[in-house]
């Protein structure tokens, strides 16, 4: 179990990586070992807990998982290792209503936005947690880790300067994890494979057309935070903790 490049190799995890490393515009970094971006926790092995909690040093989990899929799937074993776990959920459990866009927009990047749209709350709460004083090493998950943890870590590394290409660039990365992903979950529940996984594949040019809708309404993921309730001292927290 060793990071190779920015991927951790854990035995029930197939989409975990490290967002350090990636470039700041103007110079530097992010920091490593601060915060991980994963699947669903769901599969973990002992051997990756103890890898997680002792090696890496996690302290806080971010689940955004609705609390079906939460009560579906039961505690996971990092929660029940003591690791602090908030359930912070970016869908509503009963419907949804997408915001207007532009009749051109991805149909991703709508669904992306909606999620800014139903749980504005839910989202600065996860970023204040990443942030707050004395944190510890987190890791953000939803299902796949692609879409609802793809948003969080592009309004997050966005916030903190990373360069945008970098920012799509991860999030696009997933993606060659999702063929992974669907045969360790077909095989665990005894069924097929989907013939076709292009629908399940994150898509560079949704987030950045996610991005560039926060940069011309907000001025970027920071204007749209501070918008919806974070404070500048948490911003300016966050910078401090993942870049170097």
């Amino acid at each position: 179990m060793t990071v190779v490049d920015r991927w951790l190799q854990l035995e029930g995890l197939d989409n975990v990586r490290d967002v350090g490393g990636l470039p700041i515009a103007g110079g530097g970094t992010t920091r490593p070992g601060v915060l991980l971006r994963s699947a669903s926790l769901h599969y973990v092995t002992p051997a990756d807990v103890r890898h997680l909690v002792e090696t890496f040093g996690l302290s806080l989990v971010l689940d955004l998982r609705t609390a079906r899929e939460i009560d579906r799937d039961g505690p996971t074993s990092v929660a029940a290792a003591g690791v602090e776990t908030v359930a912070l959920s970016f869908i509503p459990e009963e419907g949804r209503a997408l915001p207007e866009t532009d009749d051109d927009a991805d149909p991703l990047a709508r669904n992306y936005l909606g999620y800014l749209a139903d749980r504005p709350a839910n989202v600065v709460e996860a970023v204040r947690r990443l942030s707050a004083p004395q944190a510890g090493p987190a890791l953000v998950h939803c299902a796949a880790g692609n879409d609802r943890t793809g948003v969080l870590c592009a309004l997050v590394l966005d916030t903190v300067g990373v360069e945008r290409d970098a920012v799509v660039d991860d999030y696009a990365l997933s993606a060659t994890k999702v063929e992974d992903m669907f045969r360790r979950w077909t095989t665990a529940e005894g069924s097929e494979m989907p013939a076709d996984l292009t629908p399940h594949l994150p898509r560079a040019e949704a987030m950045a057309q996610v991005l560039a809708t926060l940069d011309r309404d907000h001025g970027g993921a920071a204007g749209w935070l501070l918008a919806n309730g974070l404070d500048d001292s948490s911003i300016v927290r966050l910078r401090e903790r993942l870049t170097r």
